[in-house]
C-alpha cells in the first residue's frame, strides 16, 4: 500500500492525530519506566541471602543496661539453648532483612586514599558463620583465636574477617583476596576466608549493585555486641521455637524489651521486608493496565469516528475495485504511523522521566532494551485496538457510494 494517501489524510486531521500521538507518547514513557521499576523490585525480592533462611530466626532485645550486657547474654543464651528443638544460639548484631546494624567506608590503605565502597558489617560470636550456614569458597572459617573483644568504637582494632565473593572482586578485581588487608578508619581487616553470598541487612533501590558487599567480623560478646541473637532450629520446629522463645525471654530477661517488629523467623523477615516492594509492583501493574486501557479506548474511538466519517469514501473505493483487505490495511497502516510517531516522542519522554526519577528517587539508569520492548507492546496494542473499526470499515458495501 502507498503511504502518501495515508499521510495526506492524516494532515486533514492534525489535531486528532497529534492528541493520539501524545497519548501514546505518555503511555510509552510510563510503560518503559514502570516495567523497569517492577523488574527491579522483583529482582530485589529474589536476592540470595547466603544463609540457611528456613532454619534461622532472629531475636532483638532493647532497653537493657549496657553495663550488664555480659550477664544478659549469658542468661539469654542459656534460656534459648534449653528450648526443645534449638540447634544453636549465637550473639549477632543483625541478619539479612533484619535491622541496620553497621556500615563503614573501607579503603585499601590506612591513609584512606584508596576508597572502595561502603559494605555492611556483621559481628558475631564463635560459631556464628556455621550457624548462619555460610558457604565457604576460599580460605577458612574463623578459629577461636580470631574472635576479638570490641574495645573501642563498634569494631575490634584488628580482625581476621570473612568477605563475600562479590566484595572481594570489588576490592581486588581478578586477584586472590586471601591474606590481603583493608581498612576502615584505624581498624585493620585481614581476609582469611571468602564466602559465596551474604546479603546486606537493608537492601536498597540500587539493585544488585552492593547487595553482597558485606564483611563478617569475628567478635566476642560484650557491651557493643549484645541484644541480638541468632536461633537455629529444624525448619519444621522453627515457628514453635520462636513462639517459645518469646515466653522464655519474658522470664529470663525481664530487664530487656522484646522487639516484636524485628524478632521473627528469617522467612517472615524477608516477607515483611519486601512487603512495600510487592505493594508498589501491584500499584504499577494497575497503573500500566489503566494507562494502556485508556490508550486503547482512545485509538478505538478515533478509528471508529474516522470510519463513520469516511463511509462514503470507503464505498467509492470499494466500487472502483478496492478489496476488503485493502481497506483493512489502510486503517492498520494509518494507525501504525500514528503509533510510531507517538513512540518516537515517548522514547525521548521515557528518558526524561527516568532522569527525573534518578535525580529525586535515586533510581538506576533505564536500560536501552526497555525502549524496543515498550515500542513492540504499543505497536501490538495499536493494531489490536484498530482491528475492530478496520473490520467494520472493510465491511462497508460498494453501494454506499451511490447514496446521497
Amino acid at each position: 500500500m502507498q503511504i502518501k494517501p495515508v499521510l495526506m489524510a492524516l494532515k486533514k486531521h492534525r489535531l486528532a492525530t497529534v492528541l493520539i500521538a501524545l497519548e501514546i507518547a505518555l503511555a510509552c514513557a510510563v510503560l518503559c519506566n514502570a516495567v523497569f521499576m517492577i523488574a527491579s523490585r522483583l529482582s530485589a525480592m529474589r536476592i540470595v541471602s547466603g544463609v540457611d533462611e528456613s532454619s534461622l530466626g532472629f531475636i532483638q532485645l532493647e532497653g537493657f543496661d549496657p553495663a550488664r550486657a555480659d550477664d544478659l547474654n549469658a542468661r539469654v543464651l542459656h534460656s534459648l539453648g534449653a528450648i526443645p528443638g534449638v540447634q544453636a544460639v549465637r550473639v549477632i548484631n543483625s541478619v539479612p532483612f533484619g535491622p541496620m546494624a553497621g556500615a563503614f567506608g573501607v579503603t585499601l590503605d590506612q591513609a584512606g586514599e584508596q576508597f572502595r565502597g561502603v559494605p555492611e558489617i556483621y559481628l558475631g560470636d564463635p560459631g556464628t558463620p556455621e550457624a548462619l550456614g555460610l558457604t565457604l569458597v576460599a580460605g577458612r572459617m574463623p578459629a577461636a583465636e580470631d574472635y576479638q573483644p570490641i574495645r573501642e568504637g563498634y569494631l575490634p582494632a584488628s580482625s581476621n574477617v570473612l568477605i563475600t565473593r562479590t566484595f572481594a572482586e570489588r576490592l581486588w578485581p581478578g586477584a586472590d583476596a586471601l591474606g590481603k588487608t583493608f581498612w576502615t578508619g584505624q581498624n585493620q581487616f585481614r581476609v582469611i576466608g571468602v564466602v559465596a553470598n551474604l546479603s546486606v541487612q537493608q537492601y536498597d533501590e540500587e539493585g544488585e549493585r552492593g547487595a553482597q558487599w558485606t564483611v563478617f567480623v569475628p567478635a566476642l560478646p560484650g557491651p557493643h555486641l549484645a541484644g541480638g541473637y541468632l536461633v537455629r532450629a529444624d525448619p519444621q520446629a522453627l515457628d514453635r521455637v520462636m513462639v517459645d522463645a518469646k515466653a522464655v525471654l519474658a522470664k529470663a530477661a525481664p530487664d530487656a524489651v522484646f522487639d516484636h517488629s524485628q524478632s521473627d523467623t528469617l522467612p517472615a523477615l524477608r516477607t515483611r521486608f519486601f512487603q512495600a516492594d510487592r505493594a508498589m509492583a501491584g500499584i504499577l501493574v494497575g497503573v500500566i493496565a489503566a494507562l494502556l486501557g485508556v490508550t486503547a479506548l482512545g485509538i478505538v474511538g478515533l478509528a471508529s469516528f474516522w470510519v463513520a466519517q469516511r463511509r462514503k469514501q470507503i464505498g467509492i473505493r470499494r466500487a472502483i475495485g478496492a478489496t476488503r483487505g485493502d481497506i483493512l490495511r489502510y486503517f492498520q497502516t494509518e494507525n501504525f504511523l500514528i503509533v510510531t510517531l507517538g513512540i518516537a516522542l515517548g522514547m525521548l519522554l521515557a528518558y526524561v522521566l527516568n532522569a527525573l526519577l534518578m535525580t529525586f528517587y535515586e533510581l538506576p539508569h533505564l536500560p536501552l532494551y526497555y525502549l524496543p520492548i515498550g515500542a513492540l507492546a504499543l505497536w501490538l496494542l495499536g493494531q489490536l485496538s484498530v482491528l475492530g473499526p478496520a473490520l467494520r470499515a472493510a465491511a462497508v458495501p460498494p453501494v454506499v457510494a451511490t447514496r446521497s
